[in-house]
């Protein structure tokens, strides 16, 4: 693993954790050598991610629709910033450029990336690892959603791994290190449908 997409929100939300949590995974990005991937923004913790990996002498490498950067919401200190035409190619760039995917807090917008690389890694797309930051329980009521899909059999307990979660940053970046995607089709009971 070389590069981590963050996916995270671009305020910085209620509680003050969720700002230590982003200055902690870019901290701990750079002691393991790994080069941040993430939206490009300045803005709420997306930008305190990327400073604090480019204040530890690390790799930010942004990625923005130009619509966004023309609202001045594009970070002009990264390593990189590639600029696209629109936020289908935002994601698209973002994931060639990774090895792994990680969400920090954030609203509609990381939810539905975060839920995007799942699937693709649930359809063999990709064989990438996924995982959640749960910063004081954030995300938790999405993980309950998570496990009650699979109650309910629209997703497989085995997809349902594909989703990694720790509390810490060090602990999540440990279990990417070692998560592998399974490989299993994505139907349940086929035949009924």
């Amino acid at each position: 693993m070389r590069a981590v997409c963050v996916f995270c929100g671009s305020s910085p939300g209620a509680q003050p954790v969720y700002r230590s949590i982003a200055i902690e995974l870019g901290r701990e990005l750079v002691a393991r050598d790994l080069t941040l991937v993430y939206g490009g923004g300045n803005v709420g913790l997306m930008g305190i991610l990327a400073d604090a990996v480019l204040e530890a002498g690390g790799r930010a490498i942004g990625v923005i629709p130009r619509a966004l950067l023309e609202r001045e919401v594009g970070h002009r200190g990264l390593t990189e910033l590639h600029v696209v035409r629109s936020m289908h190619e935002r994601k698209a760039l973002m994931a060639e450029l990774s090895d792994a995917f990680l969400a920090l807090p954030g609203g509609f917008g990381t939810f539905e990336e975060l839920c995007e690389v799942i699937t693709w890694a649930q359809l063999g797309i990709h064989a990438k690892p996924c995982g959640v930051l749960n910063a004081a329980g954030y995300y938790d009521p999405l993980l309950a959603l998570f496990d009650r899909a699979v109650d309910e059999r629209f997703v497989r307990a085995e997809h349902r791994a594909i989703v990694r979660v720790a509390s810490s940053p060090r602990a999540i970046l440990d279990e990417l290190a070692t998560a592998r995607v399974p490989i299993v089709a994505k139907w349940i009971d086929r035949s009924e449908s």
